[in-house]
């Protein structure tokens, strides 16, 4: 049984890899359990997410069914121990006789599968002379954005985060500098994080992407021009928000998975208020990959993809660690 480090899953899984992966496996299929959650003391949690295949990817050249499953324990309490609150295991199986193969950094391959998903579904229906990206946030998440949708946007040349705190997202702006320098790129970069600027640069995005852990709306949909993308990760459970009503009412909207519309608030407060209805749904990533479902259609329509994550990505994302890129 191998074991792969946060090292070895960043190293392993390159980015524009791992949308080709996602696309792959989304078509192919897979076995996935709804997630199961049990309550932990202290108010922990531990949450198991498994999903299978019995075949692979004809495409991919893989060698063989996999299993896996990804342990996530979630401890508010840690904060006061100065730990992070979230941490978790990606173990992978063969399929057919049970035998352990690797065990994988979770919170790397979380969040690496994660903007991949984003990545996949902008490929779809961000325009594609798409030059500005704006990132809401400044976690682990959104840092990785900008090399994600270049993966599939390479005209992205400009790029925004914002964050409530200016040190956060001053800190991301510098790591998105050091990576341009390294690799020999020209690109606009600024942080901000003023509310009246957020107004200003949603408005002058291409494609707007939002990773926080927001529980009242962040963007607006009276912002958005013609055209716009916008990218909704953060929500994934009913009490977070990322984005308003409005956004719903102006955008065509598509899902990672169909269990967004029982998870996350976005969709749910969106129903609520009369400003969406699940029958305007366009489809799900998957269907995206099929080409089941109509991606964007024209350049001054707006779109929007909400996430809130699915195992058959871990999956995608840890067959490529453990098989390797190449």
């Amino acid at each position: 049984m191998q074991i792969f480090d946060a090292r070895a899953v960043r190293d392993r899984c390159p980015l524009p890899a791992l949308v080709q992966a996602l696309r792959r496996a989304l078509v192919a299929g897979a076995e996935v359990p709804q997630r199961h959650v049990h309550a932990l003391p202290g108010g922990a949690s531990l949450l198991l997410m498994p999903a299978w295949r019995h075949a692979g990817p004809a495409e991919a050249g893989r060698t063989g069914p996999r299993l896996g499953v990804k342990t996530v324990t979630v401890c508010p309490g840690n904060s006061a121990l100065g730990l992070p609150g979230v941490h978790g295991l990606y173990s992978l199986f063969d399929a057919r006789t049970g035998v352990p193969l690797a065990v994988l950094d979770g919170g790397e391959l979380t969040a690496r599968r994660t903007v991949a998903a984003s990545a996949l579904a902008a490929s779809y229906l961000a325009r594609e002379d798409a030059t500005k990206l704006l990132v809401v946030g400044a976690g682990r998440v959104a840092a990785l954005l900008p090399e994600a949708m270049r993966a599939v946007r390479p005209g992205l040349a400009e790029f925004t985060v914002w964050a409530r705190r200016a040190e956060a997202a001053d800190a991301v702006a510098a790591e998105w500098r050091a990576q341009a320098l390294h690799a020999g790129a020209t690109r606009t970069i600024r942080a901000i994080s003023d509310l009246g600027d957020l107004a200003a640069a949603v408005h002058d995005a291409h494609i707007v992407s939002c990773a926080t852990l927001a529980t009242e709306p962040l963007v607006r949909g009276a912002w958005l021009q013609p055209g716009t993308h916008l990218d909704l990760i953060g929500s994934f459970t009913p009490a977070m928000r990322e984005a308003d009503g409005e956004c719903f009412v102006r955008s065509r909207v598509w899902v990672d998975t169909s269990e967004a519309l029982a998870k996350a608030g976005d969709l749910l407060q969106a129903v609520a208020e009369g400003a969406f209805s699940p029958q305007r749904l366009q489809g799900t990533l998957a269907d995206l990959a099929r080409a089941d479902a109509a991606a964007r259609t024209s350049a001054g329509e707006c779109t929007l993809f909400k996430s809130v994550g699915t195992a058959v990505e871990d999956l995608a994302a840890a067959e490529l660690v453990f098989e390797g890129p190449g």
